[in-house]
């Protein structure tokens, strides 16, 4: 790349997902972040059904035109018998150096983006898609992890298939009188419900299953606040200093409402004071979470503690939110790395984690004792 050349940035945003809006909001941000001498940005809107709008008429909706309205007249100028129709209006920007998704939950946590993105040969922001669908999937995720030797809560998996052979009884045996709904696969605390009985267990875990298909059944870690650290790089990450939340009493837990719709009684303690032990604890289970999941350049990791101090791996976030309370620039910032300098450095490492894939070879070739071999270091 020529020098003084500003890099172009595709910012792919929205999503078919509760988290559309804040997607939105998160794109504002890094989009406001971005150094516009070194960057050229191409805005590129998913729309709740699923159709990537072009960088004027996502632009038109960034600047404040209802989604609805722009979307319908976008989608009425394509080809809808076309299969490529959703995924069309990618190409009309062909010199993209750097995609950079930040679509929150289905499709954009889940590999599906990722997937698209390494087929356009493109670098991209954050993991990959295999690490994507691993952590996405709270199920496998705990497994992962359990196998890695991270502790992280007991739980049950419940389906369709299996529902029935469940009862609030049987798992408060196994786990504790006070449970955790979850649908698997789902963001922002929706579907979530924590129950006590078992006419609220069976309407958790139908609420749960229009969700998802697969449902947790968690044990209760009943501590004091939730803890949070930021990730940031490839091979060697670095850690942010620990952040805590705190809820309301009158609420169970940190609801989609705390997180979106109204945080004014949400407390951020950024960074938090606890003891260095435990902060060390913490970081040390993030590393190797990080590891075990095979994550890239960055995850928000999320912690319960229970009342005696032992902390519990609760959930991992590959892109978690930006928008003006995230906690994931928040943390990085209370640890000396500006807004600014960390999208640099996401941009970075999608470069460098892009330029390392390209030399794995999946075709087979000679060895050539000349050649030099991947290098992992950065």
């Amino acid at each position: 790349m020529a020098k003084n050349k500003k890099q172009h940035i595709g910012l792919i945003f929205g999503g078919n997902s509760s988290e559309h809006d804040v997607s939105k909001r998160s794109a504002h941000n890094i989009f406001d972040a971005m150094d516009k001498d070194k960057y050229q940005v191409s805005l590129f809107l998913m729309t709740k059904s699923g159709y990537i709008l072009g960088n004027k008429d996502s632009a038109r909706v960034f600047n404040g035109e209802p989604e609805d309205e722009v979307a319908k007249e976008a989608l009425d100028r394509l080809d809808q018998k076309n299969p490529l129709a959703p995924i069309i209006n990618l190409s009309e920007v062909a010199n993209i150096d750097v995609f950079f998704p930040i679509i929150h939950g289905n499709l954009g946590e889940d590999g599906t983006i990722q997937g698209l993105l390494r087929l356009l040969q493109k670098p991209y922001v954050g993991t990959g898609v295999l690490g994507s669908a691993m952590s996405f999937d709270k199920d496998i995720t705990k497994k992962i992890l359990q196998l890695a030797g991270v502790t992280t809560t007991r739980y049950e998996v419940v389906t369709p298939m299996t529902s029935e052979q469940f009862t609030y009884q049987q798992l408060s045996d196994e786990l504790g009188e006070t449970l955790f709904v979850k649908p698997a696969n789902q963001g922002s605390s929706v579907g979530i419900h924590k129950v006590e009985n078992e006419e609220d267990y069976r309407e958790g875990i139908r609420d749960a299953f229009r969700y998802d298909s697969k449902v947790l059944v968690e044990e209760a870690i009943e501590g004091p606040e939730e803890l949070e650290i930021s990730v940031l790089g490839n091979h060697h990450p670095i850690v942010s200093k620990v952040g805590a939340i705190k809820v309301p009493k009158s609420d169970a837990f940190y609801t989609y409402d705390n997180k979106f719709v109204d945080a004014s009684h949400v407390e951020f303690d950024v960074p938090v004071d606890i003891p260095a032990s435990l902060s060390e604890e913490i970081t040390k289970m993030g590393l190797a979470t990080y590891q075990a999941l095979g994550l890239k350049g960055m995850a928000r990791i999320d912690y319960l503690v229970s009342q005696d101090g032992k902390p519990y791996v609760s959930e991992v976030n590959t892109l978690p939110g930006f928008t003006n309370i995230s906690l994931y620039p928040q943390l990085f910032a209370a640890s000396g790395i500006s807004y600014t300098e960390l999208i640099d450095r996401l941009i970075q490492l999608a470069i460098e984690e892009y330029e390392r894939q390209s030399k794995i070879l999946y075709d087979f070739k000679p060895l050539d004792p000349k050649e030099q071999v991947i290098d992992n270091k950065k």
